[in-house]
């Protein structure tokens, strides 16, 4: 009860303290005609007392057991007054206008008749003096002055809630712009530490070989000057790099967190707790990041679509993983469509081999759980490489690159598939980096070999993408990713552990030449169809067929070797040209029709 009172508005307190002033002058006009009462003083002045506090007491509950106890016992009392003293029916007025501010949603279909109507001809009745139709006029006038105050608080709420939620939203983007901001520059000196740092690293090794070239005393000065300059050159660069990437390093997950909550209050009226379980330690940029921004999704949508007033935030520090559990007390749904604030928190966690769990209940609020393994559990194997390329210079300079990563290990080096071949029977990698075009066996027949003989390992085609015949052909063999020789470093180490974690990894670069590739050279009579009555293309046809076994879009991205916002793009074009909404419409419709 404490809590419903602390939530109310100004208009609120002003109804309530219309009924303690109506109250009290009814409870005094009584004690002076005392005398002229069928009925014992003492039950009139409880009637009265009830008459004040039960109706008060049923609307904290609900606005139906309201509205009944105030007609009945409110309106009751009125009646029993009015037949002693007739001048007293004007004491239904204020509760007329009461049960009127209280009527919510279309009750006033049922209590408007029997307050303006039914009480009004019953009062005229008992009293004789004040024919009804006055009677219902005035009280009617009364009525209407109280529904359009209700009306009015209506509105107030609803601009309250729209404040609310447009403060946030406010905070929301405002953080968003923040953290994209704080991302992008992480991004990009990241980048340029790549980049930067193995020009550098390239120019030092080469200027090291020139030493020993160089017989002269002015050449090996020279030399050591180019030298010290170019380290040098790369100690700014590098102190450069880390003041542009080392805005958040200061901050740890716990005062990020924190951060957000402190801001969120700010911005708005709910209450926000957050609580930590376990000893807390060091996670990485990516963890924290994840983490923070599903906070910031879930408490965000506990405001705007929950309606929550009270947000319960816990982070567990766990042996193996960390886990944050965001409850509210908001409303609660029974079936949570997935919008694109959900989907983006399910896929930041599972880049991470993290999930992110939804439970809501009508009446019970809605738990955001997000789950993600410490750094340490994911990348403590060493992933074993072996790099495939016939230019020496290539394989070379992916050496370089790959092993300034810890968990990286160079096993081999080959430079066609024969060699390929030969490599994985002595000593299987984990991953082998595959280049296409190559000569006595290409990538596409050594990835065949490879994948028949050793399922397990993992073959990333690794190219410059000048043969898309050949890049059907490996992915058609078992490969299990495809990546451009210009995939940012970065990109490329990420791409090689998603690969050996069984990852399907595909570059949208490649993704769209594959499709436009693939639908030049149909493989079937079916797939030669350019179109049918509803316009579908021969690669819509094959997502439909899929939908249509009750594959999901993760199981149709990898058959069809293609990304998730690929196919669910498909999808969407599908159901816009039958014209339908879901799945089983668009396969009842499509296939009815084709067969």
């Amino acid at each position: 009860m404490f809590n419903l009172v602390k939530q109310w508005f100004w208009y609120d307190w002003l109804v309530l303290l219309i009924r303690i002033c109506f109250s009290t002058s009814l409870l005094i006009t009584m004690c002076y005609l005392s005398d002229d009462f069928t009925i014992p003083f003492w039950i009139a002045f409880v009637w009265g007392l009830i008459a004040f506090s039960v109706p008060w007491f049923c609307l904290q509950l609900h606005y139906k057991y309201y509205l009944i106890a105030e007609i009945l016992i409110s309106g009751g009392l009125c009646l029993y007054l009015a037949a002693l003293f007739p001048e007293s029916y004007v004491t239904f007025l204020p509760t007329a206008f009461m049960i009127a501010s209280n009527s919510a949603q279309k009750s006033y279909r049922w209590s408007a008749p029997i307050t303006v109507i039914l009480i009004p001809i019953l009062l005229s009745r008992l009293s004789q003096q004040v024919d009804a139709v006055s009677m219902i006029l005035n009280i009617g006038l009364v009525y209407t002055l109280g529904f359009a105050f209700h009306l009015l608080m209506v509105n107030h709420k609803q601009s309250g809630i729209i404040k609310d939620q447009n403060a946030v939203l406010e905070q929301y983007i405002s953080q968003v712009e923040r953290m994209t901001l704080l991302e992008e520059r992480d991004r990009l000196s990241k980048d340029l530490h790549d980049t930067v740092g193995h020009s550098y690293t390239s120019i030092l090794m080469g200027l090291e070989t020139l030493r020993t070239e160089v017989n002269t005393s002015d050449g090996a000065q020279k030399i050591d000057a180019l030298l010290k300059l170019t380290r040098n050159g790369l100690d700014d660069v590098r102190r450069y790099l880390h003041h542009v990437g080392s805005s958040q390093d200061s901050l740890t997950l716990m005062q990020s967190l924190q951060k957000l909550v402190d801001d969120f209050q700010t911005f708005s009226k709910v209450k926000v707790r957050l609580r930590t379980f376990g000893e807390a330690y060091t996670v990485s940029k990516q963890v924290q990041m994840t983490l923070y921004r599903c906070l910031q999704e879930s408490i965000t949508n506990a405001v705007r679509h929950g309606q929550a007033s009270e947000i319960v935030i816990s982070l567990h520090y766990e042996e193996k993983l960390i886990r944050l559990d965001v409850q509210d007390n908001g409303l609660g749904a029974e079936d949570l469509t997935a919008g694109f604030g959900l989907n983006a928190m399910k896929e930041r966690a599972s880049n991470l081999q993290g999930q992110v769990y939804v439970y809501s209940k009508p009446g019970e609020g809605t738990l955001v759980t997000c789950s993600l393994p410490r750094l340490e559990e994911i990348q403590e194997e060493t992933v074993r490489l072996l790099l495939v390329d016939d230019q020496p210079y290539i394989r070379d300079s992916l050496r370089i690159i790959l092993e300034q990563e810890p968990d990286f290990e160079i096993i081999g080096l080959a430079e066609n598939g024969e060699q390929a071949v030969s490599f994985c029977e002595q000593d299987q990698p984990h991953v082998v980096l595959m280049d296409l075009n190559m000569p006595d066996m290409d990538g596409a027949e050594a990835t065949k070999l490879i994948k028949q003989k050793w399922p397990g390992v993992r073959v990333l085609i690794l190219t410059t993408f000048q043969e898309p015949d050949l890049a059907v052909e490996a992915l058609q063999n078992g490969a299990d990713g495809y990546l451009l020789k210009s995939t940012e470093p970065q990109e490329l180490f990420e791409g090689i552990r998603l690969v050996q974690r069984g990852v399907k990894m595909i570059t949208p670069a490649i993704t769209n030449v594959l499709i436009d590739h693939y639908e030049m050279h149909p493989t079937s009579e079916a797939q030669t169809e350019q179109s049918n009555e509803y316009g579908l293309t021969p690669r819509e046809l094959e997502i439909l067929e899929c939908l249509s076994k009750g594959m999901r879009y993760k199981s149709i991205a990898a058959k069809l070797y293609l990304s998730d916002g690929t196919v669910r793009n498909y999808a969407s074009t599908i159901y816009a040209k039958l014209g339908v909404r879901n799945r089983e419409e668009a396969v009842e419709k499509a296939f009815g029709t084709l067969e």
